[in-house]
This record gives C-alpha cells, sequence and structure tokens, in this order.
C-alpha cells in the first residue's frame, strides 16, 4: 500500500531504516526529500520538503504530471544539490510503486519490451506481475506518441524520478561524483544522460539489483556496476555499500607507493607478461 512510503520516511528519519544505520556507520550525512508524498511530514532536522504535490496522476489515462510540475521538480533538485556540501552525492529512492515507472521510462526511451524491463518490485507473485504488466502496457499505450526523454519524465515518471535528474544535472555540471543506487535511481540517470550525455562520465552505478530490467538498463548505458548482491531494498542503501569502495579506491590512488618509490625490481619481461604455470 502507498502508505508505506510515509511510514518509510519517518522510520528514515527516526534512523531506524537500513541506509539511516549504513550513513550513520559511515559518517554520510542523510537528507530525506519528500518530493511528493502523500503525507504531511512535520519539519524537523535531516527532512527537506520539495512536495510539488501530493503524488502524480494516473498515467494510463493522462500524463503522471503537468510539464509545469516537472520544471519544478527538475528545479527542486537541482537546488538541493546546490544547498549541499561535499564533492560526492549519493542518489536513492523511496516510492511503493515506483518501478513501474522507472520500467515505463526504460521501455519508452530505449525500445525494449515492457516485459523485459518489468520486474517484480517488492515481491509480486505471478498473479500480481501479469496485472502489473497490463497496466504498464496501458500506460505505455496512452502515451505511444512519447518519445522525447522530457516528454517520457512527465508522462511516467514519479516526482522522486524528476528531482534526482534535476539533481543528477546540476551535480553533473558541478563535477561531484554521483554514486547512483539501483533501478529507480539508474532510470533517472538515463533520463538525465538523454539530456546530457556527459553526466555518465560523473556518475558511478554501486550495484546491479535483482530488479530484472536493471541488468538491460545498465547494458542500454554502457556502464558495469561495483557490486551485484541481488538487492531489491533501495531507499539508498546500495549506494551505502558501495561507498568505503569509493574511500578505498581514493586512498590507494593518494597514498599507495609505486613500485619505482618502493624501491621494488620489476624487470620489462615481468612487467609485461604474467608468471607462466
Amino acid at each position: 500500500p502507498s502508505d508505506v512510503t510515509w511510514q518509510m520516511v519517518e522510520n528514515f528519519l527516526a534512523g531506524g531504516a537500513a541506509v539511516s544505520v549504513l550513513a550513520r556507520q559511515h559518517g554520510l550525512a542523510l537528507t530525506v526529500v519528500d518530493a511528493g508524498v502523500a503525507h504531511d511530514f512535520t519539519p524537523c532536522s535531516g527532512l527537506e520538503i520539495r512536495k510539488v504535490a501530493r503524488g502524480t496522476a494516473d498515467c494510463t489515462t493522462q500524463p503522471a504530471m503537468t510539464h509545469e510540475q516537472m520544471s519544478e521538480a527538475l528545479w527542486h533538485g537541482q537546488d538541493l544539490v546546490r544547498s549541499l556540501p561535499g564533492n560526492t552525492i549519493l542518489l536513492g529512492e523511496m516510492g511503493i510503486g515506483n518501478t513501474s515507472s522507472a520500467a515505463l521510462l526504460m521501455a519508452c526511451l530505449t525500445g525494449e519490451s515492457i516485459e523485459a524491463c518489468t520486474g517484480r518490485g517488492t515481491g509480486l507473485d505471478d498473479a500480481g506481475l501479469t496485472r502489473k504488466l497490463a497496466i504498464l502496457n496501458e500506460a505505455l499505450t496512452c502515451h505511444a506518441a512519447v518519445t522525447e526523454p522530457l516528454d517520457a519524465l512527465a508522462a511516467f515518471g514519479g516526482f522522486e524520478i524528476a528531482e534526482m535528474v534535476g539533481a543528477i544535472l546540476q551535480a553533473a555540471a558541478e563535477n561531484r561524483v554521483i554514486l547512483v543506487d539501483g533501478f529507480i535511481t539508474t532510470s533517472a540517470v538515463l533520463v538525465a544522460s538523454r539530456l546530457q550525455p556527459l553526466v555518465l562520465q560523473r556518475c558511478v552505478f554501486a550495484h546491479q539489483s535483482d530488479e530484472s530490467g536493471h541488468a538491460r538498463m545498465l547494458a542500454h548505458l554502457g556502464v558495469h556496476a561495483l557490486l551485484k548482491l541481488r538487492l531489491r531494498l533501495g531507499e539508498g542503501s546500495g549506494a551505502a555499500l558501495a561507498w568505503p569502495l569509493l574511500e578505498s579506491a581514493c586512498r590507494i590512488l593518494r597514498e599507495m607507493a609505486s613500485f619505482e618509490a618502493a624501491g621494488v625490481s620489476v624487470s620489462e619481461h615481468d612487467a609485461g607478461q604474467a608468471p607462466q604455470q
């Protein structure tokens, strides 16, 4: 049920979610953004209320959002990044049903069949998956003329995806590193990269999730993920798990001695060939 979305947001703020635990462990500042939850939150530390509306429209009969709402969401994402310190942003999301939005964006922008793009989300059974596919096919039929990335975002995207698109564009423009979580966050990168292909140079893909379309989406982007742990939790947890790999890579680059600096002798033969057995 959609109520799980706001309940999980409260859990983030209370520090009880997986990403909350990982953020504490790794010293990461966690910012929770209300992009369009159908719930009124009490303002508090760590919460950014950037609500465009209380949920999107039914995309099987009309665009999920107007172009004005989409523009507002993009602006919020950009403005949020401008307000945050640091040179790295970890992006994740929480939204019941948003694997459907991500699958629709993927099908529209890559030409893959909706069946190839759609998974079980938080655990649909076979009958539920069949119903999901029928609804998504209905949405694609309604917006069959849509081909451009912003039109697709307005037709299918949730406000959280639109705000992430804005955040990705702004972070890339500021030369920040963008650590991308799972399937839904990658769908925001897909849209952003169709608007500005250079954003991919700033993105590190944390993990390949267990959602069936994610591997195909990563392949369409021509990228590889750092981890493959069969995650399907969302909320930025995979990005937080991958964070120590980035820290380690930076530490090695800064501090690891070269063979020459360490006084290690390497012959031309040894340097050019792997040992044979």
